[in-house]
């Protein structure tokens, strides 16, 4: 099966790489049509920045309540509807039950979530209703404060296999069936630079789940500081698409099936010649 790739339209204005660039409707429905062109598969819509603590030139993220993330986000997913038509796959990138609800009332196909339902259990009902795909993405801690201090696990990969196995319990306790499930191991949600090398190497340990493992490093802040490390060099979020085509290759190797990029067409062609070796 060919690796899907999952297009990222970020509507807010603090996002880490495209912050601002498409919180209006008409530069998201743009935007969609070009990654629509480049390629994509999916197009994850979102509304909150998880933008993080960390050692270089950002600040943390600020949370927003629910009002305000859909004020953010239904402009956006409505236009899109009525430009596009119901052929185009959309998903929401949101932990909240409320904006999961009224995302998918109005269009949208499947639902992104940061800690599953960590941060709100009511979002676990709200799938069953709509029996859609739920995409969980494991993080240690809060967005705001998740890369400060020592990040550790004992095993970080069986870690996050057990938070899939309880977060696939509490779902099947509402109702949701296993195969609506997505998995992300979160790569860069409370892990260092050598915890996300360990998690990409060691995919395969999440095959016995037999479900699709989606995988996420684009332009992120570990590949900056690997290339500083090695090169000697700081890298802005645009500048990083080469290291992340590396880690996709690695992840795609040891079982990742979906792609999350703000790089459509580089991604695409990337794939065009991997997939001919695999």
């Amino acid at each position: 099966m060919k690796t899907k790739i999952m297009g990222i339209l970020n509507s807010t204005p603090d996002s880490f790489s495209d912050g601002g660039k498409y919180n209006s409707t008409g530069k998201a429905v743009k935007r969609v049509a070009q990654m629509l062109a480049e390629g994509a598969d999916y197009i994850d819509i979102g509304g909150e920045s998880t933008r993080r603590f960390s050692p270089f030139k950002y600040s943390s993220s600020q949370p927003i309540n629910a009002e305000e993330e859909k004020q953010r986000v239904l402009p956006v997913i409505k236009a899109i509807r009525k430009h596009f038509g119901a052929d185009i796959r959309l998903s929401i990138d949101t932990w909240k039950a409320e904006v999961a609800r009224e995302a998918l009332a109005n269009g949208v196909n499947a639902v992104n979530s940061l800690g599953g339902f960590l941060f709100d259990e009511q979002l676990a009902s709200v799938v069953a209703e709509y029996r859609c795909m739920i995409i969980i993405y494991h993080i240690n801690g809060q967005p705001k404060t998740m890369q400060q201090g020592e990040i550790s696990y004992a095993d970080v990969v069986k870690e996050i296999g057990d938070f899939f196995e309880s977060q696939i319990a509490v779902g099947e306790t509402y109702g949701i069936k296993r195969d609506q499930f997505i998995l992300d191991p979160g790569i860069g949600f409370g892990k260092t630079v050598e915890q996300n090398i360990e998690i990409l190497k060691n995919l395969d340990r999440f095959s016995h789940f037999n479900l699709p493992i989606l995988i996420g490093v684009s332009r992120k802040s570990h590949l900056g500081k690997i290339l500083q490390e090695s090169l000697q060099i700081e890298t802005s979020h645009a500048e990083r698409l080469e290291a992340s085509l590396a880690e996709t290759a690695v992840a795609i190797q040891n079982g990742a099936g979906i792609i999350r990029t703000h790089d459509i067409m580089q991604t695409k062609k990337f794939l065009a010649v991997l997939e001919k070796f695999l």
